[in-house]
């Protein structure tokens, strides 16, 4: 997805004033014109928002699509993700100077034929099977160095599968890309192509 500087700079400005309406109560939000910025209004959109406390996680949580504008999906994934990602206890004022915050817009996701389709640093995945259900996004591969076989592992075991269970039964995946934005150096990235 192409997203302009402009509107990189948008969503990170409201993932953080989300981020600080949690703590301060007289915290500001930008007015936004909807007209000059279409982008944001997208439904049907699915977004992540990923936390880390000087590089380290410290909360993600995200929807893989949304009925809402891009831009309510991105606030509503930045409040979960500072309260309720179960891995974490709730972010605390004292930890918000140190937080980054990464929004990763996702594409709609296609079915995976075959393991070797995966492509490290382009793909993201989805395991739906009954009773288990996991997310890995694209960025959890190339910051782990995961070969395809440690990826597929990493999703087993985020489903709350057997982790070599993908090696004697087909699982049911699905493959995304996401547009990753960041605060760390304002950097853009894209995990693009599906």
């Amino acid at each position: 997805m192409n997203i302009s500087k402009e509107v990189q700079g948008l969503i990170l400005l409201v993932a953080r004033e989300t981020l600080n309406s949690l703590f301060y109560e007289d915290a500001h939000f930008t007015d936004i014109d909807y007209k000059i910025y279409p982008q944001i209004t997208m439904r049907n959109t699915g977004a992540f928002v990923t936390l880390k406390d000087n590089g380290n996680l410290r909360g993600c949580i995200g929807y893989l699509s949304s009925p809402d504008m891009l831009i309510d999906t991105i606030r509503e994934a930045t409040i979960q993700a500072a309260t309720n990602d179960p891995r974490f206890n709730p972010l605390t004022v004292e930890e918000l100077p140190s937080i980054n915050i990464e929004v990763s817009i996702l594409s709609p996701t296609v079915q995976l034929r075959d393991y070797k389709d995966i492509r490290i640093g382009e793909h993201g995945l989805l395991l739906e099977e009954p009773n288990h259900r996991g997310v890995l996004l694209p960025q959890v591969a190339t910051e782990n160095n995961f070969s395809i076989q440690q990826f597929l592992t990493a999703l087993c075991e985020k489903a709350g599968l057997h982790p070599y269970t993908w090696e004697d039964t087909p699982l049911n995946i699905k493959v995304f890309t996401a547009t990753v934005i960041s605060e760390v150096g304002k950097r853009k990235k894209t995990y693009d192509s599906a």
